[in-house]
């Protein structure tokens, strides 16, 4: 990014670069994925792309494996917890850097997660000794507290600096942090509920804002006062001028 910036330009400027530089990492990611198999042999693979409102985009993986991971082999590849800032410090920063949830609640009240006083992302979640599977296909992954052997950290939120412990991470993989340094959630599922979460994102279309154009006249027409704008970020609108793929 940083070599292909002229005259002081910011990147934030250079939407062509974002869609090149993200859809390079997107086929990185994938290969890693499927042919690395990371996380055991594939058999199927999906994915879709999404931009959020600030413009950058996403992507929303799915992958099918040969082998059903069992509740004991979750905690090798999937964590939960802060890592030991004495044995990984690189894991530990990134994890600080990019899996902690946004404090909320009493911490943030205008917390854009918030819904009606309540975290929409069900944060901070509960203490847990050892990864069980909930009813609903869902893991409930390890996070121990402080006494039983699990991890604090500080963060700064504005001027203050909080202490927060494994209730505020969001499920990553260690291997896929250090590979990246980004955000990377990472679930395991065992529901059929994962495919409608992968598919809606392809089939929602685009955001819609509704507007009003008033005239000077007391005349109202219906159908010049409200049109229906389709609202693309220039970083989407620069995927689509390449004719990159937003699902595959």
């Amino acid at each position: 990014m940083t070599q292909n910036l002229t005259n002081g330009q910011s990147k934030t400027v250079r939407h062509d670069l974002v869609a090149r530089i993200f859809r390079q990492k997107l086929i990185k990611f994938r290969n890693v994925l499927v042919k690395g198999q990371v996380f055991g042999s594939v058999k199927y693979w999906l994915y879709s792309i999404e931009s959020q409102k600030h413009g950058l985009p996403h992507s929303h993986i799915l992958i099918w494996l040969t082998n059903t991971l069992r509740p004991n082999q979750i905690d090798d590849i999937i964590s939960a917890e802060i890592p030991n800032s004495s044995t990984d410090k690189n894991l530990y920063d990134i994890v600080i850097k990019n899996m902690v949830h946004g404090l909320c609640g009493a911490f943030n009240c205008l917390s854009q997660c918030l819904k009606e006083g309540n975290c929409s992302k069900m944060y901070p979640r509960q203490f847990i000794k050892e990864t069980q599977f909930a009813t609903d296909g869902y893991p409930l992954y390890r996070r121990r507290k402080p006494e039983d052997g699990g991890q604090t950290a500080t963060v700064k939120m504005k001027s203050d600096s909080l202490a927060i412990d494994n209730r505020w991470i969001v499920p990553y993989s260690p291997l896929l942090l250090k590979m990246f340094d980004a955000h990377i959630n990472v679930k395991c599922f065992n529901s059929v509920k994962s495919i409608k979460y992968i598919l809606k994102y392809v089939q929602k279309g685009s955001d819609q804002g509704v507007f009003a154009a008033h005239s000077s006249n007391n005349c109202i027409d219906e159908i010049s006062e409200y049109h229906a704008g389709r609202y693309i970020s220039s970083n989407e609108a620069a995927w689509c001028i390449f004719g990159f793929s937003i699902h595959e």
